[in-house]
């Protein structure tokens, strides 16, 4: 892999060493003049091209003479003009007319930024006008996302997302590239962790992606926070809203509260927010109290969000972001268990012991440095954060005296991205896409009152990637790539909790003294494929990618038989993704389909034995499909729908058929009803 990336880099400067190089540079205004950000400015005959800033300002570099450039954006016209690339910078200011082709740009899939038809895999973007048609619906992220992203699992109208997985499988979710899922101990809290007001749009990257790391088997999201818009000096936003139920309608009311800033200002833009939100008691359609348990009845929401950007020149640009998201329930009702297929679990009048439940706190912050053209037509991507995050469960009484476990994450980390054009040959273009991850995760599981349950895990992540992408005949693109997981984890010496056994009722679990070590994880991950994009009423794709992830190994050594770390399950899982699919457009209809297949010679779900959950290790195999079409009856009047399938085996004997008696189906907390 180091020889991999040495060679890219060499071979990006060389070539942009040794051409007789051209230059133009410019801005793309639209009709009103205001800059039009992210705009993709491309020579298709050369198979080159490169991306607007945030401010529209482009830097282009080709064979010095006479080419024709291609310019696009959302919601924007295409233009084609020739342009001349000479030794002397050329300045070029182009202006586009506005469109209703709304051919939304992809940032996150491969880390640069493309149309969706040079994506060879299946991809769900919530854009903004989506978002607050689904917030007038519900706040609740989780629920706006099983609205509208095929393949995603129900919510569970709860805190956590528990359950909800996307294809079946656990998915990595992540605020503007910074990783809000906590692997090592997988609580259920990382969809949860921003509130709605601060996102301009979410992606969805479907199936293993070996371009992200630890914890992606299903996928990942990825929420894109809002940022100052282009020509505007000052604007805003607030939002008063009630809520209430119509049915036995006495303490359901809700209140929310809302106020957004935004603007730019010569080389600086910004957008500040802050929305607080009080929820009511949750009742069923009858008028009965929903259970309280992790429920989100009685709750209180804080989200301050801030992001500043300064455009240093038309090649430079670095952005601050902070947010801050916290979400407790106090609640004036406990639970009332119910009986299976009889009666449901209901919330009745009481005291809840312990702590409020939820998340007190989640800090997310980040310095974001990006930089054109630094070497050869070579583009620079830097992006360093921090994590910290504490997340409260409910009083039980699975230890002597009851108590309550919190989940404590801090995570660091640095993202060196790089893109460069390498010309392999005669009209042979790769843009090649490479860099270093690094992060540290120091995440364990406590009991409010001190008590260990989950040691402490110092997680050191350090992961060298290459992405490359050819378009050969001019309609195929062809995408390969890997990425190198080094992994090592320091676990210290420490002793399972004493529990209750779940089929006695005596607590006789636990109590193992466990001595510490470090545990070393090393793979390499690949993925590659293919789409066919010449026709706008059928474009193909075929793909195969890896993930690699550790099974929530937190819950694995809180079960620890054994007395050393070294003897305890903890083998990573390795998910190779198949997928092929399609998209349409005929007319006003756009179609999607695809079908895949995840298989895993490990398995990660889990099963209760003798009294405690353990984990199990048989392969697996995950399969479904999605269709959605949507549709344009009037210039303003659209409708569409969706329709996902999962399942998901377990194969119990290893013998690589997933139809023997022995063999079970994978439980409804990963596989979600069709949806």
């Amino acid at each position: 892999m180091r020889s991999v990336i040495i060679t890219v880099l060499l071979t990006a400067g060389a070539s942009g060493a040794f051409a007789q190089q051209g230059v133009i540079k410019g801005t793309v205004r639209n009709e009103q003049g205001q800059p039009v950000p992210f705009v993709n400015i491309s020579i298709p005959q050369l198979k080159k091209g490169t991306v607007a800033n945030a401010n529209g300002a482009f830097i282009l570099s080709a064979p010095q003479g006479g080419h024709t450039i291609r310019i696009s954006g959302v919601g924007q016209k295409s233009l084609e003009q020739v342009a001349q690339f000479s030794k002397d910078t050329t300045i070029t200011d182009v202006t586009l007319q506005a469109s209703g082709d709304l051919n939304e740009v992809v940032v996150s899939a491969s880390r640069r930024k493309e149309t969706l038809d040079e994506v060879p895999s299946s991809i769900t973007i919530v854009g903004p006008k989506e978002l607050e048609t689904q917030k007038g619906i519900s706040n609740n992220i989780m629920d706006i996302l099983a609205a509208t992203v095929p393949g995603l699992g129900f919510s569970g109208n709860q805190t956590g997302n528990t359950g909800q997985t996307l294809r079946g499988r656990n998915l990595l979710v992540m605020v503007d590239g910074i990783p809000q899922s906590t692997p090592l101990r997988a609580g259920g809290r990382d969809m949860r962790t921003i509130d709605p007001s601060a996102i301009e749009r979410v992606e969805v990257i479907k199936g293993a992606t070996s371009i992200y790391g630890n914890g992606s088997d299903g996928g990942l999201i990825n929420y894109i926070t809002k940022k100052g818009e282009p020509g505007k000096p000052l604007s805003g936003k607030t939002t008063v809203g009630v809520t209430t139920q119509l049915k036995d309608a006495q303490h359901t009311g809700g209140l929310q509260l809302g106020q957004l800033l935004s603007g730019a200002v010569g080389k600086f833009d910004f957008v500040v927010s802050g929305h607080y939100e009080q929820t009511g008691v949750y009742k069923d359609a009858k008028g009965g109290i929903i259970s309280p348990e992790y429920g989100l009845g009685e709750t209180q929401l804080w989200n301050g969000f801030a992001k500043i950007g300064y455009t240093i020149n038309p090649k430079n640009r670095v952005e601050v972001m902070y947010n801050f998201f916290g979400s407790q329930q106090k609640s004036d009702y406990i639970l009332k268990t119910g009986r299976y297929l009889d009666t449901p679990s209901i919330g009745v009048p009481g005291v809840r012991p312990g702590s409020p439940e939820g998340t007190p706190y989640n800090h997310n912050a980040s310095v974001h440095w990006s930089s054109q053209g630094i070497v050869g037509g070579t583009d620079l991507d830097v992006n360093l954060y921090m994590q910290r995050f504490r997340t409260i469960y409910s009083f039980v009484d699975s230890w002597k005296g009851g108590g309550q476990s919190q989940i404590n994450s801090k995570k660091s980390g640095l993202r060196i991205n790089l893109s460069s054009p390498v010309h392999a040959g005669k009209n042979v273009d790769i843009q090649a896409v490479y860099g270093l991850d690094f992060m540290n995760d120091i995440t364990n599981q406590d009991l409010v009152d001190g008590r260990v349950w989950v040691p402490e895990m110092d997680m050191r992540n350090y992961a060298p990637y290459a992405q490359l992408k050819t378009t050969f005949f001019r309609h195929w693109v062809l995408k390969a790539g890997a990425r190198f997981e080094n992994i090592n984890i320091d676990v210290p010496d420490f002793t399972t909790i004493i529990s209750k056994n779940n089929n006695t009722g005596e607590y006789n679990v636990g109590g193992v003294a466990v001595k510490g070590g470090t545990l070393n994880y090393n793979a390499l991950v690949y993925n590659a494929g293919l789409r066919y994009n010449e026709w706008t009423f059928f474009k193909p794709f075929v793909s195969y990618s890896q993930s690699f992830s550790i099974a929530d190994l937190g819950r694995t050594l809180r079960s620890a038989k054994e007395n050393t770390v070294s003897l305890v399950k903890t083998k990573a899982v390795i998910a190779h993704n198949y997928e092929v699919g399609a998209s349409s457009t005929l007319g006003p209809v756009s179609l999607e389909a695809s079908y895949y297949i995840s298989k895993s010679a490990l398995g990660s779900a889990y099963t209760e034995i003798d009294g405690r959950f353990e984990i199990e290790r048989n392969p697996e195999k995950v399969y479904g499909f999605e269709f959605a079409a949507d549709a344009r009856i009037l210039k303003n009047l659209s409708a569409g729908g969706s329709y996902s399938f999962v399942e998901g085996k377990i194969d119990k004997d290893g013998n690589g058929n997933y139809k023997d008696e022995k063999d079970a189906w994978i439980g409804g907390d990963r596989i979600s009803p069709k949806k």
